[in-house]
């Protein structure tokens, strides 16, 4: 677990992707056109209500890394980089070890809701992040809290201007 400093972790699916061939998943499919749209609106609602990290880490899978660098594009993080833990099915307990400051992690599902389960000590499933959704969760007085649990429509309406 975590430091013994506090911990503001956020968690961040991908954005939509091209669809699956053949049933399968594949590590190179990218954003679609209105995934990166909408990634895009996400992040910048989430600058918008003052959200930063120090640290952003995300999967190597391609719509994972684009949807980190819409993220310092908007000014979400000023550093990345790539960690195979967050691969589907990888394990991202570990990165948590001697996490401290403000930290974001981008993902896949179900492992990012399981994640965020195993913190919060329900069962794994309840929490299910829509393609570009946010999870923040705050470590502060040895036990996780949530902050927030934001679907990318909240973020975009609170915009104002889709």
């Amino acid at each position: 677990m975590p430091g013994s400093n506090s911990v503001d972790l956020l968690l961040l699916r991908h954005g939509i992707a091209e669809p699956r061939l053949a049933g399968r998943d594949h590590p190179d499919r990218p954003l679609t056109a209105a995934g990166r749209q909408r990634t895009q609106l996400v992040m910048a609602a989430l600058v918008r209500r003052g959200v930063r990290l120090d640290r952003l880490l995300s999967s190597p899978y391609r719509r994972a890394l684009q949807t980190a660098e819409l993220a310092l594009e908007a000014g979400l993080a000023s550093e990345l980089a790539v960690d195979e833990r967050l691969e589907p099915g990888g394990a991202l307990e570990t990165l948590l070890t001697a996490a401290d400051g403000r930290l974001g992690l981008v993902g896949h599902e179900p492992d990012l809701g399981d994640l965020a389960c195993g913190l919060l000590g329900c069962a794994p499933g309840a929490l299910v992040l829509k393609k570009a959704g946010v999870i923040q969760l705050r470590h502060s007085t040895g036990q996780w809290q949530v902050q927030a649990l934001l679907r990318p429509s909240l973020l975009i309406d609170d915009l104002g201007c889709c």
